[in-house]
């Protein structure tokens, strides 16, 4: 889990449009500082064992560091996410990435966040919906990547995609997640899952805490969040905190920024 990513780069990042709560036009990007926040999430990776796969961003693409959004990825099997308007260049940069390294890819029929929506988890897929995902996406995630779908409706456009509001931190067995950030049928259905859950208060996750990435040894994450490295640590995890100050401003994290190529396919697949 989490051990083989596909990054971007922070080369054209900037904030040219406002597609989510944090980002402003007129509050842009350090590029310099942008993109050493990036070669350290990056180098994080590499010092956790972690295979970093690369694909470089395009000058029309600013969010295309976001490399989370670009599909959702099961063994061979890749769906491509259907971004806002705004992001529609990036698709087939990703898309064309993909194919060449042999991947089956599946255009999505719908709206669709890509991974920001999606979090395996074992069998499991965290599936988000009701802010950017169009819930009929779940049926089509379910067929193509043999994952049973638990759909999870966040609250409101400050969390744009699930990825802000719950993390898989050991798969199949301990997520965290804020629960102000779900409505209270998507809490009683992650309750029932039988998982043993973290409780993020709204606070750190309104800090993009929950957006971090976990290989169930190492936890990458977001600087600022002390309350939940610490009962991270607790566990015996490895947790390393870094500056995401200049990527918060186009509304993105540590787990944005890599989109996971080692979910294992379903059983008994080819």
């Amino acid at each position: 889990m989490n051990t083989e990513l596909l990054v971007s780069d922070a080369a054209h990042f900037r904030i040219d449009y406002e597609i989510n709560p944090y980002m402003h036009t007129d509050v842009q990007p350090d590029p310099a500082a942008a993109t050493a926040e990036h070669e350290a999430i990056v180098a994080a990776h590499l010092a956790a064992g972690r295979r970093v796969e690369y694909v470089a961003s395009a000058p029309e693409c600013p969010d295309m560091v976001f490399t989370a959004n670009a599909a959702v990825v099961r063994g061979d099997r890749a769906v491509l996410g259907f971004p806002p308007p705004e992001r529609k260049a990036e698709v087939s940069y990703f898309q064309e990435w993909l194919e060449g390294r042999g991947y089956d890819v599946l255009e999505a029929p719908y709206p669709f966040s890509g991974q920001g929506d999606a979090l395996a988890c074992g069998d499991l897929l965290l599936a988000g919906y009701g802010q950017r995902t169009d819930q009929r996406m779940h049926a089509v995630l379910a067929d193509a990547l043999g994952y049973d779908v638990i759909p999870l409706r966040t609250v409101g456009p400050r969390w744009y995609d699930l990825d802000l509001a719950v993390a898989v931190i050991d798969a199949p067995h301990t997520l965290a997640y804020c629960p102000q950030a779900l409505d209270e049928p998507s809490r009683g259905s992650l309750r029932a899952l039988g998982l043993e859950l973290i409780e993020v208060g709204l606070d750190e996750a309104a800090h993009l805490a929950l957006n971090l990435i976990s290989d169930g040894h190492t936890v990458t994450m977001t600087r600022g969040a002390p309350r939940l490295a610490a009962t991270l640590r607790e566990r015996g995890l490895h947790v390393v905190e870094l500056d995401t100050t200049q990527l918060a401003k186009g509304g993105g994290g540590v787990r944005c920024t890599a989109l996971t190529l080692d979910n294992p396919p379903p059983r008994g697949s080819r």
